[in-house]
C-alpha cells in the first residue's frame, strides 16, 4: 500500500494506504481511493474548515470501506499527534476528550484514518452548553424528495417570519437540514424548546405534510421534523462532507431559489460533481454574519402562537 505525503498547515501529513479504495466501484462511479477522499476535504477546506473550528467532531470511520464496519469515534486516541487540538468536555460518568478540527492538516490527518464523514457538534468548545447553531432536520418517509423542498420552503418563510435568518443543505443521504445562527446566549434547553414549537407551528399548518411525532408507525407517511439534534452532545452532518453511499454523495449548502427547482435531489452533488458548487458563488458567503439572538424570535412565536400575531 502507497503512503502519500501532503503538505497542509504547515506540516507534512502522512496519508498511508493512500490507495485503499474505501467506495467500490459501482454504477455511479468508479472505485473512490483514500487519496480521493483527501483531494476532495482539500478542495472543499475554504469552504468547511469555517464550519468546523472550534467544534468537537464525532468520527465516522471506515477503515475497510464503505462496504466494511462503521466505526463511531468521538475519543480522541493516544497515537493521534500533538498539534491536533482536543477539548476535553463532561459525559455521564466521566469526559470525552474530542477531536477538534481547526487547520487542513487535521482534516487531511482525519481522512487518513479512514474518516468519511465528520459529523459536528452544534456549540463549541469553549461554551459546549450554548449552541450557535439551530437545526431541524427534514426526514422523508420514503424517497420523494418533493415534500422535502416543501417542508424546507415553509420552515425557511416561518423563521423569516420570526427574523431568524435560515441556511439550506442537502444531507447528501435522503433529507435536508435547515440550520440557523445564534449568538450562544440561549443554552441548549431553550434553543431545543424553540426548535419544538416552531417545529409544531409548522405541522399545524400542514398536518397532511408534516408531523413531529418521532414513531415512525404513527407519521403515516409525513415528513417528520426532527430537532432532537439541539442538545448537548449531538452533531450534524459536516457542510461538503462526503457520505458512506454509493456514489459519495456530498453534504451540500444550498440558496433558498434552490428549492423551486423540481430536479433538486438529496444526492445532487457527489465527490465527482461537487466542483460544480465550488465555482458557484457560495450560498453560505454571509452566514456567519446573520447570527441572531434567541430572545426576539421566541417573543414572535409565542404571539404567534397565541393568535395575536
Amino acid at each position: 500500500m502507497t503512503t502519500v505525503e501532503i503538505r497542509a498547515s504547515g506540516r507534512i501529513v502522512q496519508l498511508k494506504r493512500a490507495d485503499k479504495e474505501l467506495f467500490p466501484a459501482d454504477g455511479r462511479a468508479g472505485a473512490i481511493t483514500k487519496a480521493d477522499l483527501a483531494a476532495h476535504y482539500r478542495r472543499v477546506s475554504r469552504r468547511v474548515l469555517p464550519q468546523l473550528r472550534g467544534r468537537p467532531l464525532m468520527l465516522e470511520r471506515y477503515p475497510d470501506g464503505i462496504d466494511g464496519p462503521r466505526l463511531v469515534q468521538k475519543d480522541t486516541p493516544a497515537h493521534f499527534p500533538d498539534w491536533i487540538h482536543r477539548s476535553e468536555l463532561p459525559k455521564a460518568g466521566g469526559t470525552v476528550d474530542y477531536p477538534v478540527c481547526d487547520d487542513l492538516a487535521t482534516l487531511l490527518y482525519l481522512v487518513g484514518q479512514a474518516c468519511v464523514t465528520p459529523h459536528r457538534w452544534l456549540s463549541r468548545a469553549d461554551r459546549p452548553d450554548h449552541p450557535d447553531l439551530l437545526v431541524i432536520d427534514l426526514d422523508p418517509a420514503g424517497e420523494d424528495f418533493a415534500p422535502v423542498r416543501e417542508a424546507a420552503v415553509l420552515a425557511h418563510a416561518l423563521l423569516g417570519e420570526l427574523g431568524l435568518p435560515a441556511d439550506l443543505m442537502t444531507t447528501g443521504s435522503r433529507g435536508l437540514h435547515v440550520l440557523v445562527r445564534l449568538d450562544r446566549r440561549a443554552p441548549f434547553d431553550e434553543v431545543r424548546a424553540f426548535a419544538h414549537d416552531v417545529a409544531a407551528v409548522l405541522a399545524d399548518r400542514r398536518p397532511d405534510l408534516l408531523t413531529t411525532e418521532p414513531r415512525k408507525a404513527a407519521r403515516r407517511g409525513r415528513l417528520y421534523l426532527d430537532v432532537q439534534r439541539n442538545a448537548y452532545g449531538q452533531n450534524a452532518v459536516t457542510p461538503y462532507a462526503v457520505r458512506p453511499l454509493p456514489g459519495a454523495p456530498v453534504a451540500t449548502p444550498l440558496a433558498r431559489a434552490e428549492l423551486d427547482d423540481p430536479a433538486l435531489i438529496p444526492r445532487r452533488w457527489t465527490l465527482a460533481t461537487v466542483q460544480e458548487r465550488l465555482d458557484a458563488p457560495d450560498p453560505w458567503r454571509d452566514a456567519a454574519r446573520r447570527a441572531r439572538s434567541l430572545g426576539p424570535a421566541r417573543r414572535r412565536l409565542d404571539l404567534l402562537r397565541s393568535g395575536d400575531a
